[in-house]
């Protein structure tokens, strides 16, 4: 994780929440609800575009370059990988990030990519974001343009840069989606630094085969410009949520819990409990395995 120039301050702080234990200091009156991309009602979906095409936008910490570089370019790329904090640190990303968009559009909520489909089915995006235009205008979901002060770094450090607009090349070369028995097996895992790391190697493939041969999701710098990296990374928070159910347990050991997690001011503990942060997802408490 690199370092080498200082952050503006984060707009939004978990004022509600806790540091030493994760829970809210007090109740949440009402849950904001995180749908299946592929099952949103118009009006959901208008939602979530209008708080993406709001976030566009802006040129400040509020906006979606902001966001975006906090996990890749320009310098210093935040986002944790290959670490005990990969989950709670992209729980944290999130959580701020649907701040943002719900500052723009209230009543979106993040919608997440079913990418775990049964064996025998077509590996697809869902239409939400596939879809080049809706109702006559670009669609915002569809692809981004990516901060210009990202490709200028780029250029300087002499780094491959994908292109200025996203772009997806799904399914090339050969790979595929994880499929919905190996996200079953993903979820009987019983000890959660192996749940953690298994997950992340799904949660790689998913990025390689969205990418493909070239496009910006197969790289780790670009990968959160493209507005499906939010979907995905929305099922990767969703099956540590179907875990921590099916096993009763939060996940991180405790001695683990008052870890920082920068940019963002929270702790791992901060992160452990969706309902104390104000969301769920959709059906994840009335069902412990992964619809298709």
């Amino acid at each position: 994780m690199c370092s080498s120039r200082t952050r503006a301050p984060l707009p939004n702080t978990l004022s509600n929440v806790t540091a030493s234990t994760g829970l809210a200091s007090t109740p949440i009156r009402e849950l904001r609800w995180r749908r299946d991309a592929a099952r949103l009602t118009a009006g959901q979906l208008e939602a979530v575009r209008r708080g993406y095409r709001g976030m566009t936008e802006l040129a400040d910490e509020r906006g979606y370059d902001f966001f975006a570089g906090l996990h890749g370019l320009p310098l210093p790329i935040e986002c944790i990988h290959d670490a005990p904090t990969f989950l709670p640190w992209h729980r944290a990303f999130l959580y701020f990030f649907e701040r943002a968009l719900r500052d723009r559009s209230p009543e979106a909520t993040l919608p997440w990519w079913n990418w775990a489909t049964p064996d025998g089915e077509a590996d697809v995006i869902p239409a939400a974001f596939a879809d080049e235009s809706a109702d006559g205008a670009p669609n915002p979901l569809f692809s981004a343009r990516v901060s210009e002060q990202a490709i200028a770094w780029a250029r300087r450090a002499g780094q491959h840069v994908p292109g200025r607009t996203t772009f997806r090349d799904p399914g090339a070369g050969g790979r595929a989606l994880p499929s919905k028995d190996q996200v079953d097996d993903l979820i009987a895992i019983r000890d959660f630094p192996t749940f953690s790391s298994e997950l992340e190697n799904l949660h790689g493939q998913v990025h390689l085969w969205t990418g493909g041969r070239g496009g910006h999701m197969r790289y780790v710098p670009w990968s959160s410009f493209d507005p499906v990296f939010w979907a995905h990374h929305c099922m990767v928070d969703r099956l540590w949520r179907l875990w921590q159910i099916r096993h009763n347990a939060v996940g991180p050991p405790e001695r683990e819990w008052g870890q920082a997690l920068p940019p963002f001011p929270v702790t791992v503990a901060q992160t452990l409990d969706v309902t104390r942060l104000g969301y769920d997802y959709a059906s994840s408490t009335s069902s412990q395995t992964v619809e298709a």
